[in-house]
């Protein structure tokens, strides 16, 4: 038990190390790199403190939202323009609709006309952060408060996975490396970092691990296959015009999101198939320790079947609803099934639902296997449960 403890120390001191040594190497700021436009605004908090002439209405067409001007005076909270009172121009429209009333918290973009004033640019948007923090914190309590120590545990594997994609998968495709190879090391490393977090260094973490890795790289390659087929790329998504604009001087390799993205998309999923199918297979084989390999395999597939389903369910309606929208245009456009089925964003949609679907396929038969040889093993010390 204490070797246990040892091993797994170590493996989460190691984790750590290797995720801020490579935070620390691939954040590195660029001495020459130019400072981007949006790093030239300044944006910050400010406190509607009076509101001195309010000439917007309902409009009818878009169902009740205000439409026209309000003249605002605001203090700034935060940055080193804080407690600084301006007053500008607040345009409310059907799409950018920040409508303020007084005390409303709003971020304004700041700037100094040709006088050297100071002055708002504009209101982009409501300051949601706080409303944000307090769900945060909400989910974290509820979390902990049903799940206990394996809810926090949980936090910490997700809160692990987000920081890792964004202090280490983004760079590494920003430097030019392969998303999806990228995409592939950063769900192994963060899988590891998330089920070590929540079951320890034992059978059950390994067995569901590799099969979560394998599951991925099925989707992958499924994945590459349809789209090499169809064809589809990173070029085909609708943020690619604002990529390439954006990153013309820098080696990204946009032909390459979209099956990152897919891959990400699906990560989550098939980390829960996978431990799902092992947590049951782990608990048959702590009742019955004489059971088969063979009957450890077959009872992985009869439970694997069933949370195939809903999984594949779960992943088809995610990106159903995520293509909301755009179903609805159809609808009121009438596009005709050959055009909504060709359209790039529809494809796009579809193979991410059948790619995730078919990487939680995959994991099923993988696990069990693994299961079925790795729970059988004896003398293994270190992989004790």
């Amino acid at each position: 038990m204490k070797k246990n403890l040892k091993v797994r120390i170590l493996t989460a001191v190691l984790m750590l190390l290797v995720f801020i040594g490579a935070a620390v190497i691939l954040n590195r700021p660029n001495p020459d790199a130019v400072l981007s436009s949006a790093r030239k605004r300044t944006f910050a908090v400010a406190k509607v403190t009076d509101i001195l002439r309010d000439n917007a209405s309902p409009d009818t067409w878009t169902e009740g939202r205000r439409i026209g001007e309000q003249q605002l005076e605001v203090k700034v909270l935060t940055g080193k323009h804080k407690g600084a009172v301006l007053e500008t121009i607040n345009y409310l429209n059907a799409y950018y609709n920040v409508d303020a009333k007084l005390g409303t918290r709003i971020i304004v973009r700041l700037d100094y006309n040709d006088a050297g004033d100071l002055y708002v640019v504009s209101i982009p948007n409501y300051d949601r952060s706080s409303v944000l923090i307090i769900a945060i914190i909400v989910f974290a309590i509820l979390m902990m408060l049903v799940g206990g120590k394996q809810g926090a545990r949980a936090l910490l594997g997700l809160l692990f996975t987000l920081l890792s994609l964004w202090f280490i998968l983004i760079p590494l495709v920003l430097k030019g490396v392969s998303p999806i190879l990228a995409t592939i090391l950063i769900a192994a490393f963060t899988s590891a970092g998330a089920l070590l977090m929540l079951t320890g260094y034992t059978k059950k973490t390994f067995c569901a691990l590799l099969g979560c890795v394998g599951g991925v790289i099925a989707a992958g390659i499924f994945a590459w296959i349809i789209t090499t087929l169809t064809p589809m790329n990173g070029f085909n998504m609708s943020e690619a015009e604002e990529l390439v604009i954006r990153a013309s001087d820098s080696p990204l390799k946009i032909s390459g999101l979209l099956i990152s993205g897919i891959l990400l998309s699906a990560l989550g999923a098939l980390m829960d198939t996978s431990m799902s199918i092992v947590s049951a297979l782990h608990e048959v084989y702590e009742q019955n320790p004489s059971i088969s390999k063979k009957q450890i395999f077959r009872s992985g597939m009869n439970i694997g079947r069933d949370t195939m389903g809903t999984m594949a369910n779960t992943l088809i309606l995610a990106f159903v609803g995520s293509a909301f929208n755009l179903l609805i245009l159809f609808q009121v456009y009438d596009y005709p099934m050959i055009q909504i089925l060709n359209s790039d964003m529809m494809v796009t949609e579809i193979i991410q639902g059948i790619a995730g679907s078919v990487g939680i396929i995959a994991t099923t038969p993988l696990v069990s296997i693994l299961c079925a040889a790795i729970f059988r093993l004896k003398g293994d010390k270190i992989l004790s449960r």
